[in-house]
C-alpha cells in the first residue's frame, strides 16, 4: 500500500505517530514529576483527563458521521446535470462561511437552543460540513467528461457511472476534504466545552480562568496530539480506499 506513495507522504504516514508517541510520553513523564499544586493536580489527574479525552473522541466522530452523511450526498446532487448552477453558489457560499469565526457560530447558537452536547455537535457539523461539501463538489466536477461519457456508452446506468467511475475517480479529493474536517473538528471541539459540552477543552478553560499555565500548556498538547492523530487516520483511509493507478 506505501509503495505507491510519494516519499513526502511515507514520511508523514510513518513520521506522525512517531512524533506523537514521542511528545506523549514527555508529557506523562513530567505530569508524574511536576510539583503540582493541588488545583493542576486534581484537574489533570488522570481519571479526569481520560473522561475529558473520550467526551472530545465522541463528539467529533458524531459531527463526522453526520458531516459525511450528508455533506457527501449534497455534493452529489449539486454536481448533476440540473443542478450544476447551483454548484457555484453553494461552494461560493460555503467559502464564505467557512471565514465565520466557529466560536461565534457555537455561541449564537447556543443562545437560542441552549447549552449542551446536541447544539455543539450541531454547531460543529455545520462548521466541518462545509470542506467536505466544496470537495466533494470539486473532486466530482473535475471527473474527466470523457471518461463519464465512454462509461455511459458501455450502457452504465446514471448510478453505476456515478459509484465505479465518478466516486473513484475524485475519491481522493473528497478524502482530503473529510480529512481537514476532522482536524478542523478537533480544534474547534475545544469550544464545546465553553457550552457544556466536555471535552479537553476544559483544561484550557481552566488553566485560563485560574491562571494555571501548566494546565492550560497541557490541554494545548493534548488537543493537538489528537488532532495529528486523526490527520494520521485520515490519511491511512484515504491511501487504502483511493483505487490504484491513482
Amino acid at each position: 500500500m506505501l509503495r505507491r506513495l510519494s516519499g513526502e507522504d511515507k514520511l508523514l504516514i510513518i513520521g506522525i505517530p512517531v512524533l506523537v508517541a514521542v511528545v506523549f510520553l514527555g508529557w506523562v513523564t513530567w505530569r508524574q514529576t511536576a510539583d503540582l499544586g493541588d488545583v493542576e493536580t486534581r484537574a489533570l489527574a488522570w481519571g479526569s483527563v481520560a473522561t475529558m479525552a473520550r467526551e472530545h473522541i465522541v463528539l467529533v466522530v458524531m459531527c463526522a458521521v453526520i458531516v459525511l452523511a450528508t455533506a457527501v450526498p449534497v455534493g452529489v446532487l449539486l454536481t448533476r446535470r440540473r443542478s450544476r448552477i447551483l454548484s457555484l453558489l453553494t461552494t461560493l457560499i460555503g467559502n464564505i462561511g467557512q471565514s465565520a469565526p466557529v466560536i461565534g457560530v457555537i455561541v449564537l447558537l447556543a443562545i437560542w437552543l441552549g447549552f449542551g452536547t446536541p447544539t455543539a455537535v450541531l454547531s460543529l457539523s455545520i462548521y466541518a460540513f462545509l470542506p467536505v461539501l466544496a470537495n466533494t463538489v470539486t473532486g466530482l466536477t473535475g471527473v474527466d467528461r470523457q471518461l463519464v461519457e465512454a462509461a455511459r456508452g458501455m450502457g452504465m446506468s446514471p448510478v453505476q457511472v456515478l459509484f465505479r467511475v465518478e466516486f473513484p475517480m475524485a475519491l481522493p479529493v473528497i478524502m482530503t476534504g473529510a480529512r481537514t474536517a476532522l482536524v478542523l473538528l478537533v480544534g474547534a471541539g475545544a469550544f464545546a466545552t465553553f457550552i457544556d459540552a466536555g471535552g479537553l477543552g476544559a483544561l484550557i478553560q481552566t488553566g485560563i480562568t485560574l491562571y494555571r499555565f501548566n494546565v492550560l500548556v497541557s490541554g494545548a498538547i493534548l488537543i493537538a496530539l489528537l488532532a495529528l492523530m486523526v490527520e494520521w487516520v485520515g490519511r491511512l483511509l484515504e491511501v487504502a480506499l483511493t483505487p490504484k493507478g491513482l
